[in-house]
C-alpha cells in the first residue's frame, strides 16, 4: 500500500463519507458514523454505509484511519460477514457548523 492515503488522524476527526477499504485494497463502503465509548474515552468502531445497508465495524477490525481512507484489518471476504448495524453505543455525526479550528480539536462531531 502506498502512502497516498494521507497522514494518520484521530477517529474523533474522521469525516463522514471517507472511503473504507479492506486489508486487500477493496473499497467496501464509506464512513457513516463513529461510535465512541464516552465513559472510557475509547474508540468503539464505525458504522459503514454500503450498498446492502449499514454494517458495524468493531474497533479491532480498523487497522488505520487517515485523512483519505479507513483501512480494515480484515479482507473483503471477511468484511462480507460484518453484522448489520444495531444502535446501542453513543453515536456521533458530523457537525457542519464546526470551523477549521473546531475540526482540529475534534469538534467536528456532535452526539446524536
Amino acid at each position: 500500500m502506498t502512502d497516498d492515503d494521507g497522514v494518520a488522524i484521530s477517529y474523533k476527526v474522521l469525516a463522514r463519507g471517507t472511503p473504507v477499504h479492506s486489508s486487500d485494497g477493496v473499497e467496501l463502503g464509506t464512513v457513516d458514523r463513529v461510535l465512541d465509548n464516552a465513559r472510557e474515552q475509547i474508540f468503539d468502531g464505525i458504522v459503514m454505509r454500503r450498498a446492502g445497508g449499514d454494517v458495524f465495524v468493531d474497533a479491532p477490525e480498523v487497522a488505520r484511519i487517515t485523512e483519505r481512507r479507513v483501512t480494515l484489518s480484515i479482507d473483503a471476504d471477511e468484511a462480507g460477514g460484518l453484522p448489520a448495524y444495531e444502535p446501542g453505543a453513543p453515536e456521533y455525526q458530523a457537525n457542519m457548523k464546526a470551523g477549521r479550528l473546531g475540526r482540529l480539536f475534534g469538534g467536528s462531531w456532535k452526539k446524536r
